[in-house]
């Protein structure tokens, strides 16, 4: 039977949900993607004879099993979240297709970061970023009229958007619309219906529980016959009741890959997700095990099924079952060219996906919380105990968050005192080197640097209660611990602040506090919350870091995000940065690093262009100030495809010759300065914080040390 697609139902525009169920539910969304995808993630690619055969069912998670770690960078979770930027990234602006493709260009990094590389012709997301490159914008480099209905029809457009329907609650014509608009860069067809019918779904779950109901509702958003006709028979043939393997079977029988053209097409996996959230009923649980038990794209249906019932359902379906949650601790990598936004959690987007839905509204944004505020019901932020402090001597801590128990937001740490031995909790605040998943490479910058303050409030019940932040450093094979000073804790808060030192060339990579207590006390610490602010007082890297010839890409390089085609140590100087096209960018930092200064020793080699990078959103959007054609020095604003010359003056220069460049970076202004001189000012366009690097464009620059330094305003 065919259907004529019929016009969506009117919805009142933003539909009001209450703040606070708003929030909640985009943080059960956010967690059930993540569980989702980590629960799938090790069995992708595997045939369904060998998952039942290993395994029997993927009901917990199994990458022990396999020797991988659980937290990994993937594209279903890269890249839901990195292009869902496009809405804080242009405020105000209408969120196109060709809004969405610079977005593309700006945080994607060629052959590594967010999509699968697969090639031209071959990869439906190579394919529309390639075309992206050479100048053809969206919707025409996803569309099936440029790339053949193959390409186009492919499942990238539903497992990248849940972000756009997370910020429309109760909007299903809004999160369509965004969806679309999204999935157009890369996707066109049946593939775009897919992602609309799955957007509707989601906006509507935030009022509708119902599964039967949600389904009615969201049917005439569909506009193809096939996406329709799948629809009704799939509700025709699944049910909670189902023995999951029969469910299986129909699916594959009737929607299986070998019905449909290339890789991972579109249709098949709608059909093995809306069958898993049909045969999963009210069972979060067991809706995300079908998804990742079946076969088919174990980690993008298993995604796009928990957020969906993460919303639907709500935060305390996610407790049923074997515990998915506490594992995860709210942990993920948005892997991208703005490298310091790379290693996150559940918390920290849900704000941004809650700041979204406030600017598409047209409401002002609020202050930004401290990067630990706890709010969610269980949040903790990444925070466990401390994997590197779990010896034979090492006190046994629970971590949890207060208002589980209906409390105050606040880590709770709880363990029994051990006179002088600490117990140790801890967060990632970059990469740990033994946790690399492989397949999509993970880049980043750290969050907190050396020369940064960590300012937190933290209390404890009882007498005899002290706490140490403490980070951790990695060199090669050896661990240190560096701990601040000891503060005496008591029931009502209390500042502990710290300015991490200095470890020669390396940056932390946990971070956390040590508590110690009386001896065989039971004792529970909270904290309350954790920031830090602003680029570092003085962080450097200087000397030379190559150690050996082969090994060009030391560990002390791995702070550095880039896109140049070559980012190496040098036998002469710190760092060679080489690149044969235009914007080959390296930065570091976070969006928080507003004033500051960044020098070094630059010798320019072969080039176009040469210099230091402030303020980096992504490789495409930055200030620099550069060395260019031999003889101009230059202050640019570069914003996408535009490139701004904000001021510029005659400055002679030679090749292969080390200038001592600084470019500074205080409110909008900009100085520039060659061997201590200024000799170029200029206006930024706005004040927005952001990392800090190099620039070279068809060609080289050797860079010889780099300082970054905090600035001060003038009051």
């Amino acid at each position: 039977m065919r259907h004529t697609p019929a016009a969506p139902p009117a919805h009142p525009a933003g539909t009001e949900v209450a703040a606070d169920l708003f929030a909640e539910r985009v943080y059960a969304g956010v967690l059930g993607k993540i569980i989702g995808v980590y629960l799938g993630r090790p069995v992708e690619g595997w045939p369904y004879p060998d998952i039942i055969s290993r395994f029997g069912q993927v009901d917990r998670y199994v990458n022990e099993e396999l020797g991988a770690p659980l937290i990994v960078a993937d594209d279903d979770i890269s890249g839901t979240l990195a292009f869902a930027r496009v809405v804080l990234d242009n405020p105000g602006r209408p969120i196109e297709p060709a809004l969405v493709g610079d977005t593309w260009l700006n945080y994607v990094i060629e052959d590594r970061t967010i999509l699968w590389w697969g090639g031209m012709g071959r990869s439906t997301e190579h394919t529309a970023y390639l075309n992206l490159r050479r100048g053809i914008p969206a919707p025409r480099s996803g569309c099936a009229a440029q790339n053949g209905s193959t390409l186009a029809e492919q499942i990238g457009a539903q497992i990248f958007s849940d972000a756009f329907g997370l910020m429309c609650p109760g909007d299903p014509e809004q999160a369509v619309a965004l969806t679309r608009a999204a999935a157009s860069v890369s996707h066109d067809g049946h593939a775009l219906d897919c992602a609309g019918l799955l957007a509707a779904m989601r906006a509507l779950a935030f009022t509708e529980t119902d599964l039967g109901r949600l389904l009615d509702a969201a049917t005439p958003f569909i506009r193809t016959p096939a996406v329709r006709e799948l629809l009704d028979d799939v509700r025709a043939h699944c049910s909670p009741g189902q023995d999951w393997r029969d469910l299986r079977h129909w699916v594959d029988t009737g929607y299986g890959y070998a019905a449909y053209p290339g890789p991972c097409h579109a249709l098949p996996n709608l059909a093995m997700s809306l069958g898993a959230l049909l045969g999963g009923g009210d069972d979060f649980h067991r809706s995300v095990m079908i998804a990742s038990s079946v076969g088919f794209d174990t980690d993008s249906n298993a995604g796009t099924v928990g957020c969906l019932n993460g919303v639907r359902l709500g935060l305390d379906a996610l407790r049923t079952g074997v515990d998915l949650r506490t594992p995860v601790a709210d942990r993920l990598l948005v892997v991208t060219a703005d490298g310091g936004e790379c290693v996150s959690d559940a918390t920290r987007e849900t704000d941004r996906i809650r700041a979204s839905a406030r600017s598409l509204a047209g409401r002002p944004a609020r202050p930004a919380p401290a990067r630990f505020a706890f709010a969610y019901r269980g949040s903790v932020q990444g925070f466990t105990a401390c994997p590197r402090h779990r010896d034979d001597d090492a006190v046994p801590v629970r971590v949890g968050n207060a208002n589980d128990a209906g409390g105050q937001d606040a880590l709770r740490i709880r363990f029994t005192g051990a006179g002088q031995a600490p117990a140790h909790v801890s967060t990632p605040t970059f990469l740990d080197p033994e946790q690399d998943g492989g397949d999509f490479s993970t880049v980043a910058s750290p969050s907190l640097y050396p020369g940064q303050t960590m300012t937190a409030q933290v209390s404890a019940a009882g007498n005899g209660v002290t706490v140490r932040p403490y980070v951790l450093f990695r060199d090669d094979d050896r661990i240190a611990t560096r701990y601040g000073p000891p503060y005496a804790l008591a029931s009502a808060p209390r500042t502990v602040s710290w300015r991490i030192p200095a470890e020669g060339n390396l940056v932390p990579f946990r971070a956390g506090f040590a508590f110690t207590a009386m001896p065989g006390s039971a004792t529970e610490a909270l904290v309350h919350h954790l920031d830090w602010r602003g680029a570092p007082e003085r962080f450097e890297q200087s000397g030379i870091l190559l150690s050996s010839i082969w090994d060009t890409t030391p560990r002390t390089l791995a702070p550095w995000v880039s896109s140049a085609k070559n980012f190496e140590a040098d036998f002469a100087a710190t760092y060679s940065v080489s690149h044969p096209d235009p914007l080959g960018v390296v930065t570091t930092g976070t969006r928080d690093w507003t004033d500051y200064a960044i020098a070094s020793r630059l010798t320019p080699s072969l080039h176009d262009t040469a210099g230091l990078v402030v303020r980096s959103r992504g490789h495409r959007r930055f200030c620099a100030g550069i060395l260019t054609g031999s003889d101009r020095l230059q202050l640019i604003h570069q914003h996408d495809g535009d490139r701004h010359v904000l001021a510029e003056t005659a400055f002679a220069y030679e090749r292969d010759r080390a200038y001592a460049v600084e470019l500074r970076c205080l409110g909008t202004h900009l100085e520039l300065l060659v061997d201590g001189a200024t000799l170029l000012t200029g206006t930024a366009p706005d004040s927005l914080g952001g990392g800090a690097g190099f620039l070279v464009e068809r060609g080289a620059v050797a860079a010889d040390g780099v300082r970054i330094q905090h600035l001060t305003r003038a009051a």
